[in-house]
């Protein structure tokens, strides 16, 4: 399976920037997808999120952009907007094409180069790198500089980074999730309840110190407004902008499922649902199958992520 890109109509393109430790990811559907989100971080940083409400007057999306940079980061997204333009995608108004292209962004301005942000042209360059091939994962793309484990600082981290997981039920519908991984808290395995990556005890150690068990004993710092994950679920069965909403809510679980603690006042947790195809499917599994491609997904951000800004990776 080759992750996002499974689901047909859509294409995903990294842009990396590794010696100033940060990047953007591209998810492009000029065909238009149907899309919904959740944000349930209260540390969010977005931009033409109420694009994507039920409520809202356009009926489809053409573009999500992720990219690190914080705040400053959301600029790439005009980027991914001026390639859609140059390719006739966007919304038909009288006097052109209006692309739109929802964003969000993580915080990497602690790893690598604090004023090497992504940039329009960073964005278009994502846009025109976006393929169907399989997903690049690891420390690639808006996942270059994240990290996770952040509770005693960068010095105790650990790397992470991007990963793609596709879940395909009967009658050929699938669900696939693509998710940046720049946590606050642990990654655990939903199997086996293990810590995967995270806060160390000690700097060089890969011995974990628990950060739920540690934030019982004592105040997490001050200077911990640095994480969000930032994940994107597709499918191609055919959904409304209600039911695009229900599956990126239900999406989320599959964070809660393996990030300890998820959705804090640290974290910007958001995610992105996108529909394009017209198999049926019941929400209610195509939910469940999105939680599962997002919690896989996230096991593969950490163990595919290698070491990078001198933070370890497992990768």
């Amino acid at each position: 399976m080759k992750g996002l890109t499974d689901i047909a109509g859509i294409r995903v393109g990294h842009v990396s920037d590794f010696d100033g430790v940060t990047g953007c990811t591209a998810i492009l559907c000029e065909a238009g997808a149907v899309g919904g989100v959740d944000i349930r971080g209260s540390a969010s940083g977005t931009a033409e999120t109420p694009t994507l409400s039920p409520l809202h007057v356009d009926p489809v999306a053409h573009g999500i952009l992720l990219a690190g940079g914080s705040a400053f980061g959301l600029e790439a997204a005009a980027g991914v907007r001026r390639y859609l333009e140059s390719r006739g995608a966007g919304v038909t108004t009288a006097y052109g094409k209006v692309p739109i292209v929802p964003a969000a962004i993580l915080y990497d301005l602690g790893i690598g180069k604090a004023h090497v942000r992504p940039d329009l042209g960073m964005g278009e360059a994502a846009a025109a790198a976006a393929t169907t091939e399989a997903v690049a994962e690891g420390s690639v793309g808006a996942g270059t500089g994240a990290t996770v484990g952040k509770m005693f600082g960068m010095g105790r981290a650990m790397k992470s980074g991007m990963g793609s997981y596709t879940v395909v039920l009967p009658g050929g519908v699938m669900v696939a999730a693509l998710v940046g991984v720049n946590a606050f808290g642990d990654i655990r395995d939903p199997g086996s309840g293990k810590i995967v990556a995270g806060a160390r005890t000690a700097p060089g150690s890969r011995e974990f110190a628990d950060t739920e068990a540690q934030m019982k004993l004592r105040k997490p710092p001050e200077l911990v407004h640095q994480n969000t994950t930032l994940g994107v679920v597709a499918t191609n069965a055919r959904l409304d902008k209600v039911a695009a909403t229900k599956l990126a809510q239900l999406a989320s679980l599959g964070m809660a499922r393996t990030i300890y603690p998820v959705n804090t006042m640290f974290d910007g947790d958001t995610v992105f649902a996108l529909s394009m195809g017209d198999r049926a499917g019941d929400i209610n599994v195509l939910g469940s199958a999105a939680a599962e491609a997002m919690a896989q997904a996230i096991l593969r951000a950490v163990k595919l992520a290698k070491t990078l800004g001198g933070v370890p990776g497992l990768g």
